[in-house]
């Protein structure tokens, strides 16, 4: 899984994320003040129009702070009800619908089921409900407008703050509901998707000796769900499968009398929610001298650096915080590991790496030899006990691992003329499992977050815009808030080629994006240009909700557990748009003639 940003404590991260938000929506409330007092001063005069907007500011303070709960309440019941005689329940229809005939063309033979299965439910999930807020949202207070069913709910002592509120929380109800259904709807769907079992027949079974007392040790499986598992017994007829498709099975001989058979339970280690430790990464090249980065082997995308192999060029992860509690029986660590290859060599084996496990205080190391396995996750269990370089028996905690806790992983390609790739996050220390129940619920309250938000846009930009508008407004907010990576590096200039003015000038003068421009008025111009398209970028930043980082899809599709401190940021920076956005949608709908 790419993990681009480093995840910073929940509690280092809130006051520098209070700090900017209180910077931004300052910022966006003296703008609205000074341009709402300039309309009213080439209206009503300087004087008048200071007065006006004193007034306004007044009563909207009033309104907000003498919201009633009993009323907003009724009215989201409202809005509940008119969500139902919207035939809501489609949304869950066609969900349904398209999970009946999922079977149909999802590849049961692909490498991962398991991963299959959750992202194509999360993903049917995420758009099926973010379609139904958007609709809901933008839709309502338009049409009510226009039918003027709303002019008898405004004539009643209804506070303008009560019925947006009262909006929202009725249409973020239903879209929880419905959210929760499919939830529930779409775990049972994975559980029975991956479900399957697997027969031993008697004679695909290798005993150890010639008598039958001496028992099966080995085997195979018979095919299911597209694949099979080799097996292994001990001498008691208890042993387990070799993983397959991102699973396996435990395997138990069954005696009665002279019949023997073998039963093989359901597939486990599917469906994980591992929680990793992660390590500061850094390299060597191929003198031995320390770098922060590794070779660039001409892959477009620089997410990973790369090590040369049968030289002293060697990745480092620094490791801290380790006790011996944590891992009773030895050091599971887990890879992803990249493999580029400078010629053909033998192409059914794969290239030959070691880890070293290096104490950072006294030297002491202890190598352990691997196979690079490409495009998927390799685990290495490193046993408490193990031999260093002169042979000798050394303790994995006591002479590696520092008493502070600390630990070097070095890894090196051992085969000249190869390469092995790699990112911070793609070697990690697997600490324990979480729940995968939990780690699910935790993925659907991402979408939830993303559809609060919808809710949100959608409801405050239809109190000052026409339905069709309104949904055309809150869709291109959905959609720069995916691309949200992209606009910052267009942002800070970190794509090549330039800006608008500069790219279009490359590609119609076929200009490469490397090659730079020629000093000129012509250059300047274009550059100055660009500079406030950058300009502009960055203040869409500072108030663009980025939908992307909300999803934590990844992580469950994966099988790594969403981190607390990522939840709760993502719940916080969620309550951080609904805020203003509740203001704004306020103050944008007392303005209306139907709220005055």
């Amino acid at each position: 899984m790419v993990i681009d940003t480093e995840l910073l404590p929940f509690f280092i991260w809130l006051p520098l994320a209070l700090g900017s938000w209180l910077k931004v929506t300052g910022i966006l409330c003296a703008v609205a003040i000074l341009f709402s007092y300039l309309v009213a001063a080439v209206r009503n005069g300087p004087v008048r129009g200071a007065q006006l907007v004193g007034a306004g500011l007044r009563g909207g303070i009033a309104d907000l702070v003498f919201l009633s709960p009993r009323r907003t309440f009724a009215l989201a019941r409202l809005a509940i009800q008119e969500s139902l005689h919207r035939r809501v329940l489609v949304a869950f229809a066609l969900f349904a619908v398209i999970l009946l005939f999922a079977t149909w063309y999802l590849d049961e033979a692909t490498d991962n089921p398991a991963r299959l299965y959750l992202s194509f439910v999360l993903t049917t999930t995420t758009y099926l409900v973010l379609l139904m807020a958007l609709f809901l949202s933008v839709f309502s207070l338009p049409n009510d407008i226009a039918n003027r069913t709303l002019y008898t709910i405004s004539t009643k002592p209804v506070r303008p703050s009560e019925l947006v509120l009262g909006r929202m929380l009725g249409f973020a109800l239903v879209g929880t509901v419905l959210l929760t259904v499919m939830g529930a709807v779409s775990y049972v769907f994975v559980l029975r998707g991956l479900s399957h079992r697997h027969e031993i027949l008697p004679q695909k079974v290798t005993s150890a000796g010639d008598s039958q007392a001496a028992g099966p040790t080995s085997g195979r499986t018979e095919l299911a769900q597209n694949h099979h598992h080799d097996f292994q017994l001990d001498a008691d007829g208890r042993g387990r499968t070799d993983v397959a498709q991102g699973h396996w099975h435990s395997v138990q001989v069954v005696r009665d009398g002279d019949r023997v058979t073998y039963e093989v339970g359901p597939p486990q280690g599917a469906l994980t929610a591992r929680v990793p430790i992660y390590g500061k990464l850094s390299f060597k090249d191929r003198t031995g001298t320390p770098t922060q980065k590794g070779y660039n082997v001409g892959n477009e995308w620089t997410y990973r650096s790369f090590i040369e192999g049968g030289t002293l060029s060697a990745a480092i992860w620094h490791f801290s915080g380790l006790q011996a509690e944590m891992f009773p029986n030895g050091l599971p660590i887990e890879m992803t590991i990249r493999v580029f290859r400078t010629h053909k060599g033998d192409i059914s084996k794969g290239i030959l790496g070691r880890l070293v496990l290096r104490n950072p205080e006294t030297g002491l190391s202890a190598p352990t030899p691997f196979v690079a396995k490409e495009y998927s996750t390799d685990l290495q269990m490193i046993p408490l006990e193990l031999t260093d370089d002169q042979g000798k028996k050394v303790k994995l905690f006591g002479d590696l691992v520092t008493p502070a806790g600390q630990l070097d992983i070095q890894m090196q390609c051992l085969e000249l003329e190869q390469y092995f790739g790699m990112a911070q996050p793609d070697l990690y220390l697997r600490a324990r499992d979480a729940s995968f129940t939990t780690n699910f619920i935790k993925g659907y309250v991402g979408i939830w977050l993303q559809m609060l938000l919808v809710v949100g846009a959608g409801v405050m930009l239809s109190t000052f815009l026409n339905g069709a508008v309104a949904m055309l407004a809150t869709f291109a907010m959905m959609l720069a808030g995916s691309f949200v990576t992209t606009i910052r590096q267009l942002a800070f200039g970190e794509l090549p080629g330039g800006g608008p003015v500069e790219a279009a000038v490359r590609i119609f003068t076929q200009r490469n994006l490397t090659t730079k421009l020629e000093p000129s008025v012509t250059t300047q111009a274009i550059n100055l240009f660009d500079e406030g398209f950058r300009g502009a970028l960055k203040t869409l930043l500072a108030v663009l909700p980025d939908f992307t980082s909300l999803s934590d899809t990844d992580y469950v599709v994966h099988g790594f557990d969403i981190p607390g401190d990522m939840l709760l940021t993502h719940v916080v920076t969620t309550l951080a748009y609904l805020v203003p956005i509740f203001v704004a949608a306020f103050l944008f709908f007392r303005t209306r003639e139907v709220a005055r």
